[in-house]
């Protein structure tokens, strides 16, 4: 799984894992933040949340053709200078005042332009490695790779923004609203650690980096030449795969929003037993690492490491079955918590898609990149099913919160199975979506191309405020099924539109 890959694959993964792991601490608690520390409603905390998704991902436009012009690396270390300005602005408390308000929308505005320099030109990056012959092949794989890394860091994400603001509450006294600062000041540190892997590592992939050669550098891969028609065709499949794209990010980031408000008004607020386990990151680790010594027994190469593996495995179960055997009493559950779920599954389920595919490759049965777009629309729509399902006899938002004693809680494994779903349909559209675009992407649109996949997915965000503006006197089931009636049409877009897209790639 992790054999025949460049070098500078696994640099710029981990680069991106420290980013995204302080990205996603913030993102964890930043719609509770707002309603709580400066008293917003749900459809105006959910415009602010979808705005700033939607400018975190339309700036990497700005960094895409930025980067076409002065070069990858350079606007990557940019960017991470600007964003950490933005993290350090977001962690100062000051308050629920007009000047708290003013610094926290400058913050944001720090934050999102400093994502387009770095995130969108990191990926570029890694797609160009996979443009010397021997590494071709692995390209998919290679991205379903740097994507799991960047789950790692958000597998961690909810539970250190819980537990370092529950910190900062109890031992060291802070209010609950100035206390959500300190889940952002992690960011900062995350940041620090990127920037390092970045540079320690740099010669592993400088070839790529862009701009003017220095001298040392690796030659760069030979550029590919394309005919005006040829160009024409590959820029509009990929607006094709863009248009689509829009309508899966406006669901799945619905799990920052109505799925986390869901977790906090509609789930039950406590866990016992087994379910209990779940709850606990450090669980769900061992649960990871179990997965990946299971497929080693198999795909190691030596006796030694077979049996290594097989150690590695009867130790992790022997642990879980240990702490199954003797868990006892109740645990409470906060609701930012739930978003450790969708990272787990990426984890865990990466190497099972890798095998899957790798399966379907070798019979050449694999289905291309815009087929296996299109089946993640169809699964995200089983999710938001499971919602709707889940919802069935719960109250609208509104007479929930006017309830009282009389409220009406939902087990938490809807939410856990929802994220299951969705994750699926994660892996089959977003790392997949990201290697088609670096396959498909005229040479000299590069940046602005990968750009472009980010532009549909700020759309996608700014429409998550859809969710927030349902939110209150509407039936769940009703809010559930927007979501599922535009990942189906989405979907047979997709089917309609196959024969032109599967011809860009050929």
């Amino acid at each position: 799984m992790f054999k025949g890959h460049p070098k500078g694959l696994y640099a710029l993964a981990l680069a991106n894992t420290g980013e995204r792991f302080g990205y996603y601490t913030m993102l964890a608690v930043f719609a509770l933040f707002l309603r709580a520390n400066f008293g917003l409603d749900a459809g105006v905390a959910g415009a602010i949340y979808s705005t700033f998704l939607g400018l975190v991902y339309l700036m990497p436009l700005v960094g895409g053709i930025m980067a076409d012009k002065f070069g990858f690396g350079k606007m990557v270390t940019i960017g991470i200078t600007i964003m950490f300005a933005g993290y350090l602005l977001l962690s100062l408390p000051l308050g629920g005042d007009l000047v708290a308000m003013l610094a926290m929308l400058a913050a944001l505005l720090f934050i999102s332009l400093g994502t387009g320099l770095f995130k969108g030109n990191l990926q570029v990056m890694v797609g160009d490695l996979y443009n010397d012959p021997q590494y071709a092949a692995k390209r998919d794989s290679g991205f379903s790779l740097f994507y799991m890394a960047i789950n790692i860091g958000a597998l961690f994400a909810p539970t250190a923004a819980v537990k370092i603001k529950e910190w900062a509450e109890v031992s060291l006294g802070y209010s609950g609203n100035d206390a959500y600062h300190f889940s952002f000041a992690v960011a900062c540190v995350s940041l620090i650690l990127s920037i390092a892997i970045y540079y320690i590592f740099r010669p592993t992939f400088r070839h790529v980096e862009g701009g003017k050669s220095k001298k040392g550098d690796a030659p760069a891969a030979a550029v590919e030449q394309l005919t005006p028609a040829e160009t024409k065709q590959r820029v509009v499949a990929l607006c094709l795969v863009f248009a689509v794209v829009i309508f899966f990010w406006m669901a799945f980031h619905q799990n920052g929003l109505t799925l986390t408000y869901f977790a906090d008004e509609f789930t039950a607020k406590s866990s016992e037993g087994l379910q209990s386990m779940l709850f606990n990151v450090w669980n769900l680790v061992l649960v990871i690492i179990g997965v990946y010594a299971a497929f080693s027994v198999f795909q190691s190469d030596s006796k030694k490491g077979k049996f290594t593996s097989l150690a590695v495995l009867v130790a992790v179960v022997g642990v879980l079955v240990y702490k199954a055997l003797n868990v006892e009493g109740t645990i409470s559950i906060s609701a930012p918590i739930f978003q450790q779920f969708n990272p787990f599954y990426v984890v865990a389920l990466t190497p099972v898609s890798l095998a899957i595919f790798g399966a379907l490759a070798k019979r050449g049965k694999e289905p291309s990149a815009p087929r296996k777009i299109a089946y993640g629309m169809l699964v995200a729509a089983v999710g938001f099913a499971v919602m709707a399902v889940g919802s069935v006899g719960l109250l609208t938002p509104d007479a929930q919160a006017a309830a009282g004693d009389a409220a009406v809680f939902a087990s938490p494994n809807w939410l856990i199975s929802t994220y299951l779903v969705l994750t699926f349909a994660e892996l089959l559209l977003s790392p997949m979506g990201i290697s088609f675009v670096s396959k498909v992407a005229p040479p000299k649109y590069k940046g602005l191309m990968m750009g472009g996949w980010f532009v549909a997915t700020a759309i996608g965000n700014w429409l998550v405020s859809v969710g927030g503006f349902l939110w209150g006197g509407i039936s769940l089931t009703v809010v559930w099924s927007v979501f599922i009636v535009l990942c189906l049409l989405s979907a047979l877009f997709m089917f309609v539109m196959m024969k032109r897209l599967e011809a860009a790639t050929k």
